[in-house]
């Protein structure tokens, strides 16, 4: 779940300006822990966003280079290892997880991460977390941590993989579940939504292809994602704005990925903005899909109903502009209108070709039948990009999913609603689980006359193995397709 390299000491012992060095460096060891552990504190405790406090803790604390590395692997490597990490602590404590006071929890976790998944050495990782415990917490309980964290380093991760594992002839999800550090419920989620391999392979085989792809799929989840960026259609191709080392992306003609270094000059200069691959997809397939031409002599208007923070309204007032349509980009939460607005007004020369509101999209202010083009991404549980926001799958349950896909079912209703005769819409979610995907579609296409669905994957048709199984739908996934793994469903207003 990641590694830490540590520089080696130097051959023949150490000079003067390395003991220095060693001593700035004990000095300063524990600002990446504690950055770390109060993001970690933060997101238990408050549910917020790993992703958008700990950059701002690095920058006010000034923690920068290796630090800063160190402090982000720790975050996110115990984040995503917690479901494995847990398992392990409660072989070695005698006291339940539950039970502990949340500064030792955090603790714990942050010293097992260090001690099974990187190579930061036992002593040093045992020996600092009990210096954390003893600043967040006093010293009582540093004890307690030094003991439980000596036994974890008594086997490595495999061996106590194969300790606190369940079985995996008798309880396959269960075994997942702590391999993969993914709640039970999500890892037979995953597998109902990748669906059986392929049809004509006998019971046996599909079972095991599929065992085979949900291991890859989990694995996906902890994986650290690339940092992507969209160029805007018009402007500069992304061979003429992408840095010397960044890659072209696989699917998207407008997205790059970086290796390394700030993507902030290229957004603030308005040439590129951070969006994931599959999201860039997601308003290209609205775009190419047909329609009929608008009546009178209008131009097509578009509407992006769930619009915040607007990475898919940058995108497709591009496309839109392309065909001189004029896009409105709604949003009900004041705060992420604006961030909307921000990102549109970034791109130069196109401000007029849109329009930003304040606005629910479950009770519309405008007339029905009034836009050619919807994209309605809906707010969903994040499950499809796990890799970007490992705490999404610790802070959601089985339970959150029907009052998500309620609230799914009226925006896309709402959203057919806002489409005229002839236009057509598209329903995006960041989750690969059913509940919220092929279910959610096939309710409303149901009790809604006159929708028509759309083969979604015929307007992604360079893109490999994106059809959901048994439809007309594009599920994207990061182990297929180096995507967050996105729900794509085109449906047309019929005519008649």
């Amino acid at each position: 779940m990641g590694t830490y390299q540590r520089r080696a000491s130097p051959p023949g012992g150490r000079s003067s300006a390395a003991v220095k060095a060693s001593r700035d460096t004990a000095r300063h060891s524990g600002q990446p822990r504690r950055a770390a552990y109060d993001v970690l504190a933060a997101v238990e405790d408050r549910a917020a966003y790993a992703n958008l406090l700990l950059p701002k803790l690095l920058a006010e604390r000034s923690i920068t280079g290796r630090d800063a590395a160190f402090a982000t692997e720790l975050t996110y490597g115990t984040l995503r290892g917690q479901g494995t990490y847990d398992a392990v602590l409660a072989a070695c404590s005698d006291r339940p997880l539950g039970k502990l006071d949340p500064p030792v929890r955090h603790v714990l976790r942050l010293g097992t991460h260090q001690l099974l998944a990187t190579r930061v050495g036992a002593h040093a990782a045992v020996a600092t977390s009990v210096d954390l415990i003893k600043s967040v917490a006093g010293p009582r309980v540093s004890g307690y941590v030094n003991a439980v964290l000596r036994r974890v380093a008594t086997r490595d991760m495999d061996a106590w993989l194969e300790i606190v594992a369940p079985d995996p002839m008798t309880d396959p999800d269960g075994n997942l579940a702590i391999r993969y550090s993914h709640p039970r419920w999500i890892v037979a989620a995953y597998r109902d939504a990748l669906g059986d391999a392929a049809a004509e392979l006998t019971v046996l085989a599909r079972s095991a292809e599929n065992q085979a792809e949900l291991e890859l799929a989990l694995a996906a989840g902890n994986a650290r994602p690339r940092v992507t960026l969209a160029t805007f259609p018009g402007g500069p191709p992304p061979a003429e704005v992408m840095p010397a080392d960044a890659t072209p992306g696989s699917w998207s003609p407008y997205a790059f990925t970086l290796t390394s270094g700030d993507p902030y000059p290229l957004i603030e200069s308005g040439q590129a903005a951070v969006q994931d691959e599959a999201s860039q997809l997601a308003a290209i397939a609205l775009a190419r899909a047909p329609v009929s031409a608008p009546p009178g002599d209008r131009r097509e208007l578009w509407l992006d109903m769930c619009a915040g923070p607007g990475g898919k309204s940058r995108l497709l007032l591009g496309l839109a502009a392309a065909g001189s349509a004029r896009l409105i980009a709604a949003e009900l939460h004041p705060h992420r209108a604006a961030l909307v607005r921000d990102a549109l007004t970034r791109v130069p020369g196109r401000s007029a070709a849109s329009e930003v509101i304040v606005a629910d999209g479950t009770r519309p202010p405008w007339a029905d039948g009034a836009f050619d083009r919807v994209l309605v991404d809906v707010p969903c549980s994040g499950l499809g990009a796990l890799r970007r926001r490992p705490e999404a799958r610790w802070r959601k349950s089985q339970a959150d999913l029907g009052a998500l896909a309620a609230s799914q079912r009226a925006l896309l209703r709402s959203a057919l609603a806002a489409c005229r005769p002839g236009g057509v819409v598209a329903y995006v979610t960041c989750s690969p689980v059913l509940a919220e995907t092929r279910d959610v579609v096939n309710a409303v296409v149901s009790a809604m006359p006159g929708v028509e669905m759309l083969d979604a994957t015929e307007m992604l048709r360079d893109v490999p193995a994106a059809r959901s199984p048994n439809s007309l739908f594009v599920q994207l996934w990061s182990h297929r397709h180096g995507t967050d793994a996105i729900f794509i469903a085109l449906l047309r207003r019929s005519t008649q």
